[in-house]
């Protein structure tokens, strides 16, 4: 199986850029789905932007970047290791925030939403600070 473990992690790290894309992007668009009026054409194509945005890049991708990387976990023994599960943890809470913005994502496709542009601004930011302390953590592994 360790000729497999080189294969494992770009599949993962694959899995995570597209994870994070769709992270990154998709509260960008809710900023821009509370300037559009509900009903407006503009905001019929922000709902289906954000429901396909979810359900066929982030979802999927969430999954991958879950299945790789327990399988990298146990494949190479660092389950055990301070890091990755500091590491683990953090991706517990980038989860967290991609089921909020599921949440949203029905919230807009109702026209629900009650939040401002400016929440979604600050929003946008959580998903970029949880990157990159997760990437500190799997390249230096402080601990």
């Amino acid at each position: 199986m360790a000729q497999w473990y080189e294969w494992l992690k770009a599949f993962h790290v694959i899995a995570v850029i597209a994870w994070m894309a769709g992270m990154l992007y998709l509260p960008r668009l809710f900023v821009y789905h509370c300037a559009a009026a509900p009903g407006s054409p503009q905001s019929e194509t922000f709902k289906v932007m954000e429901r396909r945005l979810l359900k066929a890049i982030i979802n999927p991708a969430m999954v991958a970047t879950w299945v790789f990387g327990l399988w990298l976990a146990w494949q190479s023994g660092w389950y055990h290791a301070g890091w990755l599960q500091a590491k683990v943890a953090l991706v517990v809470v980038l989860s967290a925030v991609h089921g909020l913005f599921a949440r949203w994502v029905k919230d807009f496709a109702a026209d629900r939403n009650v939040r401002p542009q400016r929440f979604f601004r600050l929003v946008n930011e959580v998903p970029t600070v949880l990157m990159i302390a997760v990437v500190i953590l799997a390249v230096v592994k402080p601990f």
